[in-house]
């Protein structure tokens, strides 16, 4: 399957053309530079051939540090593993110096490569592209990513660079969804680096780094998964840029779609009130969760104990999630980490059978009853799965409404140790049984009782006395 780089400085329209070709919104886009920041891979159909697809940030190779310099590194490692560049400048603006430092790098690249002058929409006189030939590309190609002009020779383009063997198949991409969330800076980036072995994400000492949600495969043992590094979660009252809450939003949808949540937790600072915040979104989502405490290595003996301590304090309602001590920076713990991700993907996937279900019902049953509430006991008669990721139980019964919370707590945990379900939450629904003669004793029929015929008895006695006084 080969690979097209999506090359140019910054804010001239890489992300707009990725989300234009891969038919998607994957890629944050404003008009703002800087945006996007690590490589972003997708996939596009030509015909009947299958292409990957790298979003890069905007390359400025003169930047010899800061987080310019970073993302310069990974632009150039897009380039090196690219079969086909398409070189991105921008009409509006005309040629800039970056443009002809870009031009150079590429020019020694020996794959295929076209120069796109985007932004070209209403610019039909040709003497406003003549700047760009300086450039020294042989296919030079008029589009506008934002409008979609030139877009279908651009893709006849690319068709005609072969692969005429990758014909396009279905996969399995049936895999375990791992996101990786947390706040700002705690270390989520260099924690997937680690895992895959390589310098895929920009990590970088300083909040905010990550701006979009990217996915990458990763393998570990003989298991796929699918890990999403994502942008840090700030505080809702210290969120004023636009870009950074479509960086939320882009974090909150990567948890809804995943299997497991990696929530990242500074050992350094402790659990904090957003981490809090964090957590409810992911139990509210139904998610796995495996919490993991980075930078381990950097706490004293104290802060360790006193940090276990919060832990059981703070953290009593998410007891079914396991808590994960690691150190992304040395890779300590990494075993044990996959090993309860692993752990909470098969529990959210656990199917039941309707006698299994009910066997442990009765025993709960047994061990301990329903309270009566105002004379009544709940009845809980038969329950069976109503659903996985997260697995649900719908147990049906008489008079459920009378069941208090602390019992369906109580109902959690005895399933729980019964199927021993580590690392996902699970939900009890109640559901009352409907009685089928409801709707006719509202309707004012009779009642078909003892007493209900007795009192027909009796009137039709008095009746029958009175008719044969009359005779």
């Amino acid at each position: 399957m080969k690979t097209i780089a999506i090359v140019g400085r910054p804010n001239v329209g890489k992300s707009s053309l990725y989300n234009r070709l891969t038919k998607t919104r994957d890629a944050i886009v404003a008009d703002m530079p800087g945006l996007t920041r690590d490589r972003h891979y997708g996939k596009i159909s030509i015909g009947n051939h299958e292409y990957i697809l790298v979003d890069t940030g905007g390359f400025e190779p003169d930047k010899k540090a800061g987080i310019q310099k970073e993302m310069a590194l990974q632009t150039k490692l897009a380039i090196d593993e690219s079969d086909v560049i398409l070189f991105i400048v921008d009409a509006r603006s005309g040629l800039h110096s970056i443009d002809q430092h870009i031009a150079e790098i590429i020019r020694k690249n020996n794959n295929q490569k076209m120069l796109l002058v985007n932004k070209a929409e209403g610019m039909l006189d040709d003497n406003a592209f003549s700047e760009f030939y300086k450039l020294g590309f042989k296919n030079i190609h008029k589009i506008s990513s934002a409008h979609g002009d030139g877009i279908s020779g651009l893709r006849d383009f690319l068709a005609d660079q072969g692969g005429g063997e990758n014909t396009l198949e279905e996969e399995d991409d049936n895999f375990p969804k791992i996101s990786i969330v947390g706040r700002p800076n705690v270390g989520k980036s260099t924690l997937i680096n680690s895992l895959l072995g390589e310098d895929r994400f920009i990590a970088f000492d300083k909040p905010g780094t990550t701006r979009d949600a990217v996915s990458v495969d990763f393998i570990w043992g003989k298991e796929k998964f699918i890990l999403t590094d994502t942008a840090g979660i700030r505080k809702k009252g210290k969120v004023f840029e636009s870009v950074e809450k479509f960086s939320v939003i882009k974090t909150l949808n990567a948890i809804e779609f995943a299997n497991v949540a990696m929530l990242v937790i500074d050992a350094k600072d402790g659990i904090s009130a957003q981490d809090m915040h964090i957590l409810g979104f992911i139990l509210e989502s139904g998610k796995s969760l495996v919490i993991a405490l980075n930078k381990w290595d950097s706490v004293s003996e104290y802060e360790r104990e006193k940090l276990k301590s919060d832990i059981d304090k703070k953290l009593p309602f998410v007891r079914f999630a396991e808590k994960v001590f690691i150190s992304a920076l040395n890779q300590d713990g990494f075993p044990l980490l996959m090993k309860s991700v692993i752990k909470a993907y098969k529990a959210a996937q656990t199917k039941f059978t309707t006698p299994q279900l009910n066997s442990v019902l009765s025993n709960a049953l047994l061990s301990h009853a329903p309270s009566i509430v105002r004379g009544i006991r709940p009845k809980l008669k038969y329950a069976h799965q109503g659903g996985m990721n997260p697995p649900t139980i719908i147990i049906h019964g008489n008079h459920l409404e009378g069941v208090k919370q602390d019992y369906i707590r109580f109902l959690e945990s005895y399933y729980r140790k019964a199927f021993n379900l580590t690392g996902t939450p699970l939900r009890i629904q109640l559901k009352n049984s409907v009685n089928p003669f409801e709707e006719k004793i509202k309707s004012g029929n009779k009642k078909t009782g003892l007493v209900s015929r007795r009192r027909v008895e009796t009137a039709f006695r008095e009746k029958m006395k009175r008719k044969n006084q009359f005779n």
